[in-house]
């Protein structure tokens, strides 16, 4: 049944390559690749697909949600989601350019710059102040106090830079390329001034802002107290004992309101908006004042418009330095979002460095590092090695269980807190649920996560993890993917110092049960298709990590296949490849090509429980029987180990 799916769902080529006539004979891994490439050629992803079904796999779209959080503003939010996920798009130099940044955030954020917390900027408002500038628009006076907290911001930030740089000089160098940027800022300080003599902090335009403004708004205000006098004076006249007429305000016009048996008492205009028993009117006495409230109010609105058109003359001629102000605050926002993520959850800076000059080493210069005294630096020591990650997290696991910890504590602290004040009232408190909840607690913080140890020897382009269900295998694998991309992204990694991670052009990634129902393929079929099509985009600058390769089909097929692609990749010059396998087989690879390496998932024997811990050198065993004897596994599965 197998392969009559592949066969008609990939081609007659990939009969050949997933079913081989013996195991004893070895398919070629060159010819395999291609057999594999041209069935699928008809659907072959392109790279950018390759890509971004990887970033999918590896769920780095919510580490960008994760990170983007940190950020302060709504489009520095935006601008960090969409920095993150281009990850792939970055050169080494940009690489090492953002690094450079988020450690230079740490170290404002360390000196204790208050300075950087970007909340306090609207920076929607000055927005759409730039935006209505650069219209031909006059922005109104909420729009110009939101510029100008920007200017004062940026203002307040550079003196902070200043005065650091001034009492220790080392400070530059430790804030760069920070400081420099922040250093060089324009700040229009003549535009605050303006917009602070003539707009008041919530917006509105000051009296004083003009003579016009100032007269008209005089006159405004003596219309209101003729015509609140007048209607005082015609309800006082008017009132009897059981009267109900009131003074309102009806869209800018003075009128009265009485209930429908006094309308006759008074002249007046009867206006639509009563309600209930009582109507409202305008008296005739009252027009011609309320004529003349509303001119008077229109010529405030005029000298008002006119002030603003003023200010925008005066920003529009300050609109690139404005617009390259708000641009650097959301960068900044960015960059200071990295440095919080990395500061909260402890992380450590990478050491990146860029595949090329590790393929330019040749052996002896490698074996020239092993012969160091035990006194070499530290760099020494990370040269002997491509991945050096100790106690590295999955960062989307850390936070899960950071939430799951807070919530649990919450949950507690609310339930010892009621039952106190149910004690004070004399109430039963339900003593277990605290208990339980307690519990809940110490569990938590007894089993947090599990990190893991990376450590690739130079000499390694291949790594062959094997181990049982449920031992990490997976998560392991996802944990270098996510960890390469932070690291290219200008985040720190989740681990303990010292990291060193390859700067790779991209991270493919095959993991999970892909099935395209679109393309009626199994989840085998899935697989090979991905596969392919990450043979076919990586380059020998990219990472690639295949989650149980070979899977999908019976054990001496997916042997065979499993070897020959690991193969293809280690002849196509691969930097490095992860691979997880319950295919004992594949393990042998690394006695016929020192490109490979074996590395295993630890189990306890004694408590037949994964220890989440990675055995570097060591193939993996598992041996089923005791497993299905430990979870009383019902004899009819028995058969399936």
């Amino acid at each position: 049944m197998f392969c009559s799916e592949i066969s008609s769902a990939s081609g007659s080529n990939l009969f050949a390559v997933a079913c081989p006539k013996t195991y004893a004979r070895r398919w070629n891994p060159s010819a395999g690749l291609q057999q594999l490439h041209i069935a699928s050629a008809d659907g072959r992803k392109p790279k950018s697909s390759a890509i971004s079904d990887s970033l999918r796999l590896l769920e780095w779209d919510k580490v960008c949600d994760m990170v983007s959080s940190f950020a302060c503003t709504p489009l520095g939010r935006e601008a960090a989601k969409a920095q993150l996920w281009a990850t792939t798009d970055l050169s080494f130099e940009e690489s090492k350019k953002r690094l450079e940044e988020t450690s230079a955030a740490i170290e404002l954020l360390n000196y204790g710059a208050g300075g950087v917390d970007f909340a306090g900027i609207d920076v929607m408002t000055v927005k759409s102040a730039i935006d209505q500038a650069s219209r031909g628009f006059h922005m109104d006076g909420l729009e110009a106090m939101a510029v100008v907290s920007l200017i004062e911001f940026a203002g307040n930030l550079k003196t902070m830079v200043e005065a650091a740089v001034n009492d220790d000089t080392d400070c530059y160098n430790r804030f760069m390329p920070l400081a420099q940027m922040i250093m060089n800022t324009h700040i229009c300080n003549a535009l605050v001034k303006m917009v602070r003599q003539v707009i008041d902090e919530d917006g509105t335009v000051k009296d004083n802002a003009s003579s016009e403004l100032k007269q008209h708004r005089d006159q405004v205000h003596s219309l209101e107290r003729k015509l609140y006098h007048l209607m005082d004076k015609l309800a006082r006249n008017d009132r009897i004992e059981t009267s109900s007429m009131e003074i309102c305000n009806i869209n800018g016009r003075w009128c009265l309101k009485a209930a429908s048996s006094e309308l006759g008492k008074l002249d007046g205009l009867l206006l639509p908006s009563g309600s209930g028993h009582l109507s409202l009117f305008e008296p005739v006495a009252a027009v011609p004042l309320n004529d003349e409230l509303q001119q008077a109010r229109a010529l405030v609105a005029k000298a008002e418009e006119d002030v603003l058109s003023l200010l925008t003359d005066k920003m529009r001629a300050e609109l690139g330095s404005i617009q390259n102000l708000l641009e650097m605050m959301i960068q900044l926002d960015v960059v200071v979002a990295r440095a919080r993520y990395s500061i909260e959850y402890g992380a450590t800076y990478p050491k990146i460095f860029w595949p090329g000059v590790i393929k330019s080493h040749n052996v002896e210069g490698n074996s020239l590092l092993k012969r160091t005294s035990n006194k070499a630096s530290l760099s020494h020591h990370l040269n002997e090695w491509k991945l050096y990650m100790r106690k590295a997290f999955h960062p989307l696991l850390l936070k899960r269980y950071r939430e799951n910890l807070q919530s649990a504590r919450k949950a507690l602290a609310g339930a010892i807190y009621e039952a106190k004040n149910k004690r004070l009232q004399g109430k039963n408190i339900a003593a277990e649920s605290i208990e339980l909840l307690k519990e809940r607690v110490w569990q938590l913080e007894r089993d947090p996560p599990m990190p893991v140890d990376f450590v690739i020897s130079i000499k390694t382009s291949i790594v062959v993890i094997t181990g049982p269900n449920t031992g990490g295998k997976t998560i392991s694998l996802k944990t270098v993917g996510l960890a390469s991309l932070m690291s290219k992204s200008g985040l720190y990694v989740l681990a303990a110092e010292p990291v060193k991670v390859p700067w790779f052009d991209a991270v493919y990634a095959d993991i999970g049960d892909e099935q395209s129902l679109t393309h009626s393929l199994s989840t085998f079929s899935g697989h090979l298709r991905q596969i392919s099509a990450i043979h076919s985009s990586s380059t020998g600058d990219s990472l690639v990590l295949l989650d149980e390769v070979g899977a999908g089909t019976n054990p001496l097929e997916g042997t065979a296949l499993g070897m020959s692609i690991l193969e293809s990749f280690a002849e196509m010059g691969a930097f490095l490849s992860m691979a997880t396998t319950h295919h004992g087989e594949l393990k042998t690879l690394k006695y016929s090509n020192h490109a490979f390496e074996n590395a295993c998932v630890e189990f306890d024997e004694e408590s037949l429980k994964p220890t989440y811990r990675i055995l570097w050198g060591i193939p993996g065993s598992f041996e089923c029987h005791k497993y299905i004897r430990e979870v009383r596994t019902s004899p009819s599965y028995i058969v399936l180990c």
